[in-house]
């Protein structure tokens, strides 16, 4: 079919002699493993196809014709001639075109190529000699792997938009051998004069540079390079951080430093930060393919740029993030409970026309121990709180751990500033009478918010400058304002005091709710500790009264238990620190009694029933494992709820006797 080609029969590992006839084809100018195997073997290089997919004359025959036309051609002669053995199914993966779904032919052709090992060499002493930092460290090895086995690098891209390959061909001369390399087209256009004449004509290359060697020029390209006197390229080259996915690690990364070094003899950045890829709730990659893509402007639309950027900062270096608008719904939660939270405070700050009222807190210092000591219980162990997050937070900042950052002001702001001194405060706001009292609780609320907003401002920068300037005097945009400072004084002596609050407000809450206490309902209480402990709880009446729902003439601080303690709950807050709860202040016990005796009842008759189940060799024996072991797992947590029952009944049984 070819006029007589001789083709030689070679054998080599790379043929499976179990696959079909163990007779493979080779095609070096229309495959790529055919090729490396034809360089080994020293075959030549045949290619049959022209770029518009119609033969050349090395297919013989079938010069002219379209590469489909020539393959029905080609089996019809093999059947004509006899040459043809059997025809049979057969799926084989089949490159396609992205945009255009035609099928794409491999063909071998020449192309521009960067020596990549005196680059990677340098690249991979960068990470040696500690002048390149990557994070997370484990991709350091991936880093070191690719560019300690790294191939020569085609930058040939036939494609209509890029920067042009600078190189240009004389007209009649063949372009391998007979090329120049210039800048721009008038340098070149000189450069062939001198050599070939005045009457000479020069090409320039089609191709055009890959992206990524475009991409990797970014650095000091966009700076005013070559020029090195460029003020901007002195004053922002090398820079300290860059940011990227890790799935360009080698594709941009790896090439920025090859060509930051070779170019410029420095590392174009010092600290690279890899994140995670962002992926579909189920794990996978977004894709057009798979219908997943979610657009960024929809999500910003229902959940607000600071839930979607607080979401996506939550994520661990490095590591894929699965999307879910569980999450996002919940950061939404957050930015709602930070607008409401300034609110709260601007509603109970002075009027802006009180000189004095501002004065006083603005004499507020707590930047040193003699003043932030000196606070109330509450108010020293918030601002002690802040003072160790601020530290904590920069800490973080400063090794890159972003998500740790996030995790952490979320979890102060949440935890303890709204839930614990927003709270406290309102007994310093609304049932302390002012004066005083009520201004150092608006100083503290003002120091502690403000410095929130500059801590979150890096994840959410909308909701915390408009919460930031709504704030009054305030002299510059929160943007611009000075970080927190660090080192501030905290007292750990003031934590512990109000964290021994905090168990016995949960303790009193806990018993409420076990007995169903109507939230509005008051109740008494007995506080008993050593001295020492009673004053610094006692001075916190207020509070306690106010977080707790306590009635606040009927709440006794003392050192041993009360008269009436064998009709009253008996918490345990702490070591120390104990409360009675009259059990009559809380329920009607008679009531409680018979709807804790019919709960009983019921209780009893499903745990006998589980018990009769398991008591049956044949149902242990026949059902399957798990089956079996999921009732043993109910009726065991259905005789602890039966022994909790049987206890309170008989405590509330032992109650009505007593006061019978």
């Amino acid at each position: 079919m070819t006029y007589g080609r001789f083709v030689p029969i070679i054998s080599d590992k790379y043929v499976d002699k179990d696959f079909g006839t163990g007779v493979l084809k080779i095609s070096p100018g229309h495959d790529h493993n055919d090729y490396l195997l034809a360089r080994k073997l020293g075959l030549p290089i045949l290619n049959v196809m022209n770029k518009d997919g119609t033969l050349n004359e090395v297919a013989g025959l079938y010069c002219g014709l379209d590469r489909f036309e020539a393959r029905k051609k080609l089996w019809s002669d093999l059947e004509e001639t006899g040459l043809a053995v059997k025809k049979e199914a057969y799926t084989l993966r089949v490159p396609r075109s992205q945009r255009g779904g035609e099928i794409i032919e491999p063909l071998v052709s020449k192309q521009w190529f960067v020596t990549m090992e005196p680059l990677a060499e340098k690249a991979l002493q960068a990470v040696e000699k500690g002048e390149l930092n990557i994070m997370p460290e484990r991709f350091e090895k991936i880093y070191n792997h690719w560019l300690s086995n790294i191939k020569d690098w085609c930058i040939s891209r036939q494609l209509w938009w890029g920067h042009r390959i600078p190189v240009w061909y004389i007209v009649g001369k063949d372009c391998e051998e007979e090329y120049i390399v210039a800048r721009s087209p008038e340098e070149a256009f000189e450069k062939a004069r001198e050599k070939y004449g005045n009457n000479v004509e020069i090409y320039q290359d089609p191709d055009v540079l890959d992206t990524w060697f475009s991409s990797a020029l970014w650095p000091f390209s966009t700076l005013g390079w070559p020029d090195a006197a460029a003020e901007d390229l002195k004053k922002f080259y090398p820079t300290s951080v860059l940011e990227t996915g890790h799935d360009i690690l080698f594709f941009w990364v790896a090439r920025m430093v090859m060509m930051g070094l070779e170019f410029t003899g420095k590392v174009p950045f010092s600290n690279v930060y890899l994140h995670g890829l962002i992926r579909d709730s189920q794990g996978r990659k977004m894709s057009k393919t798979l219908g997943n893509v979610i657009d960024p402007l929809d999500t910003i639309k229902e959940y607000g740029t600071d839930a979607l950027r607080f979401t996506l900062s939550l994520g661990t270096a490095g590591q894929d993030l699965n999307f879910s608008t569980e999450r996002l719904s919940s950061n939404k939660a957050f930015t709602n409970k930070l607008w409401n939270a300034g609110k709260f405070v601007l509603q109970n700050l002075p009027r802006q026309s009180d000189s004095s009222a501002w004065k006083a807190l603005q004499d507020f210092k707590f930047d040193n121990k003699e003043s932030v000591f000196q606070l109330p219980l509450p108010e020293c162990w918030v601002v002690s709180k802040l003072h160790m997050l601020i530290d904590d937070v920069t800490m973080s900042y400063d090794k890159f751990f972003f998500g740790d950052v996030a995790r952490e002001i979320y979890d102060f702001f949440w935890a303890d500033f709204a839930d614990w001194y927003i709270e406290a405060s309102k007994a310093r706001l609304y049932h302390s009478g002012g004066g005083s009292v009520a201004s150092v609780a608006q100083a503290v609320l003002l120091y502690v918010f403000e410095n929130i907003l500059k801590l979150l401002h890096p994840f959410m920068p909308f909701v915390t400058e408009e919460l930031w300037q709504s704030l009054p005097n305030r002299q510059e945009a929160l943007i611009i304002s000075a970080w927190p400072q660090t080192g501030l004084p905290r007292q750990a002596e003031s934590m512990k005091k109000f964290e021994n609050l905090q168990a016995l407000t949960r303790a009193i809450r806990n018993a409420r709710a076990e007995y169903s206490v109507e939230p509005a309902r008051r109740i008494s209480a007995s506080v008993v500790a050593n001295s020492e402990v009673l004053q610094y709880i006692s001075n916190e009446k207020e509070v306690l009264a106010l977080l707790s729902r306590l009635d606040l003439e009927n709440v006794i601080f003392t050192e041993s238990p009360p008269g009436d303690a064998n009709q009253s709950v008996h918490l345990v807050a702490s070591e120390g620190l104990e409360a009675y709860l009259p059990l009559a202040d809380m329920v009607d016990i008679s009531a409680e009694v018979q709807r804790l005796s019919k709960r009983l009842a019921k209780m009893q008759s499903e745990y006998d029933a589980l018990m009769a189940r398991l008591s049956s060799s044949s149902f242990v024996e026949k059902a399957p494992e798990d089956i079996v072991r999921g009732v043993r797992e109910k009726a065991a947590e259905a005789e602890e709820k039966l022994t909790l029952t049987k206890n309170r009944l008989a405590f509330l049984q032992s109650t009505v006797l007593v006061s019978n």
